[in-house]
């Protein structure tokens, strides 16, 4: 029974610790909020050409990948999934840093249009389909990122 219970601890432990390898830089977006914390590693989509491509005909994503569009402004987004293979989650994030809705599990190759439900989304996180459930991502979690400026970040890089 010991050996059960400091496995538990070790791994609960180990796992606790592995946000906090995160190093804030380009590729890599955190996330905290009551669950705790969580990152991914990204690919930025931060021009027109980029975010028209975003993750289209890519057959699969490695867990806690994703992609990150920055619009450099706020305003109201909307995104569909033509030519996108996979399910995704799409957090829609004002330019604090803060979640303001979630789209989950997007259908692959559908041309609905998914609004972002609000006209203040800076930022867009496209993680896979399930993994905002999974991790219990809401709105009002925090995003830190680079590209948040610092003297508006609820989060910000140090």
């Amino acid at each position: 029974m010991m050996r059960v219970s400091g496995l538990v601890a070790l791994l609960v432990g180990g796992l606790a610790a592995l946000p906090a390898l995160a190093q804030c830089s380009l590729d890599k977006v955190a996330l905290r909020g009551p669950f705790g914390q969580v990152a991914f590693s990204v690919e930025i989509a931060d021009d027109d050409s980029e975010r028209a491509v975003g993750l289209m005909h890519r057959p699969s994503m490695p867990r806690f990948s994703g992609m990150l569009f920055d619009f450099h402004s706020p305003g109201p987004r909307s995104f569909w999934m033509e030519n996108t293979l996979i399910p995704l989650d799409m957090l829609f994030i004002d330019e604090t840093g803060v979640v303001r809705h979630i789209h989950h599990r997007a259908r692959p190759l559908d041309r609905t249009p998914i609004h972002s439900g609000s006209d203040d989304i800076r930022y867009v996180l496209e993680i896979n389909g399930g993994m905002a459930e999974t991790l219990r991502l809401q709105p009002g979690i925090e995003m830190q990122h680079p590209s948040v400026p610092a003297d508006r970040a609820v989060w910000a890089c140090e």
